[in-house]
């Protein structure tokens, strides 16, 4: 007995290889194959899909920050490689992942992995560039959502590079959830057909006033000035705002259309006629919305609309914070909640809210077609921003595809009218746009 007893003990203190790791915090469900520099393995080995551990600096990114911000690091600096699918577009290899959730270990058990791993593995080292401080670090910046650190926010994200987003989005330039016919439709007609949308329910006429906030390239202001509205955009970002006022100056609609890089708060002019919101919300945070809503209300004459499209929730309940790889890579600071939500606190300062609807899978269409341009012009877009950067929005695109799919995020679209004094019907009985 003692002899059988000690053999168990020298067995269970024998280092474990990375694989076996692997199995242990999946729970054994490694769905395709998993190799490492150790020479282990895991996993089926007919999957046509895989992923590599290629070197220690990439097993102390998973083992410092578990979870998918780990994972992360690993994949961006290149320390994690996968098979079977083009970096830019890995979004056959995450749907293979499925389900797959890591688990902690017991505590003896997560002592024998230390033990395994090594204290040098264990030491946490510096993350990829294209990594944000974490949130609490953001004070240098202001508040959160003060306008100094949704400016330094919206330059991480988007002042990325006008060369690099013509690569990714195309023709369009737009960075939004496109509207499609049809699986079959492109993905330029389905941009344009979404702007058609927006300013269809703004009821816009020649010679109305819309203000578009959160402007991008400018893509609404100029199909809004193209049909004889005089159209303002605003951005927080400076190489977005340069390139749309060229744009609009190579199309000849300066005496229309005008984009300026400002705060939206910023904004002086009153009395429009439509305001349009298109992905704004997600950066201005939900303890903020009575008073970004209020402040778009005071905005509008009476009978004015609004058209407010951002990612949503579906469900009103739960943490809005974004998770770590979103918060740290993606969208810092950025939050969401359900429609729901959307719709109260537009409603609690004076909004009718007179139609709202779900593009869900409109926006997982419009991911497929960008990670389809990333792949198209990657070694351009390499190029131009780097590896690093380039496999970062390939794995952002691609997971974000899966989350739209599997309900897990949403894209309304919630329209409202500021009503008179007198609260007298602004808009017609029945919705007055083509679906």
């Amino acid at each position: 007995m003692t002899l059988l007893k000690t053999e168990r003990t020298r067995s269970a203190e024998e280092k474990l290889t990375l694989a076996q790791i692997v199995e242990i915090v999946t729970g054994g469900e490694m769905p395709l194959r998993f190799t490492a520099y150790d020479g282990s393995s895991a996993g089926p080995e007919t999957s046509p899909y895989g992923l590599h551990l290629a070197t220690p600096k990439g097993a102390t990114y998973i083992a410092t920050a578990p979870g998918d911000l780990g994972m992360a690091r690993a994949y961006i600096s290149g320390d994690l490689q996968t098979d079977g699918v083009h970096p830019g577009n890995p979004y056959a290899l995450l749907a293979a992942l499925g389900d797959l959730h890591f688990e902690r270990p017991p505590a003896r058990v997560l002592a024998h992995i230390a033990r395994s791993l090594g204290t040098e593995l264990l030491k946490p080292i510096a993350p990829p560039p294209q990594e944000h401080l974490p949130r609490w670090r953001r004070i240098a910046e202001g508040l959160r959502h003060s306008k100094a650190r949704d400016a330094e926010v919206i330059h991480h994200h988007y002042d990325v590079s006008n060369e690099f987003y013509e690569y990714v989005l195309g023709p369009s330039m737009t960075y939004t959830c496109a509207v499609f016919d049809s699986e079959s439709q492109s993905l330029e007609d389905a941009q344009e057909n979404k702007y058609r949308l927006v300013f269809e329910k703004l009821r816009l006429r020649p010679g109305d006033r819309l203000l578009d906030i959160g402007c991008g390239w400018g893509g609404m202001v100029r199909y809004a000035a193209r049909r004889g509205v005089k159209a303002l955009g605003v951005t927080l970002s400076r190489e977005q705002a340069e390139w749309a006022q060229k744009a609009i100056v190579e199309e000849g609609l300066s005496d229309l259309a005008e984009i300026r890089h400002s705060d939206y708060r910023d904004v002086p002019e009153g009395g429009f006629d439509a305001i349009s919101s298109i992905g704004l919300t997600e950066h201005i945070g939900v303890a903020n919305y009575p008073a970004y809503f209020g402040f778009l209300h005071d905005k509008l004459r009476d009978g004015g609309l609004l058209l407010n499209h951002c990612i949503t929730r579906p469900t009103n309940r739960g943490r809005v914070k974004a998770g770590g790889f979103i918060d740290r890579y993606v969208f810092p600071d950025g939050e969401l909640t359900g429609s729901g939500r959307i719709i109260t606190e537009a409603q609690d300062v004076g909004f009718e809210v007179v139609h709202e609807e779900n593009l869900r899978e409109h926006y997982a269409l419009t991911l497929k077609g960008w990670c389809e341009y990333l792949e198209k012009h990657w070694d351009a877009c390499v190029a131009e921003v780097g590896e690093g950067t380039a496999r970062l929005w390939g794995l952002y695109m691609a997971g974000s595809r899966l989350g739209f799919e599997r309900n897990v995020v949403q894209l309304h679209q919630v329209l409202g009218v500021k009503l008179a004094k007198d609260k007298a019907p602004a808009v017609p009985l029945r919705p007055w746009w083509v679906a």
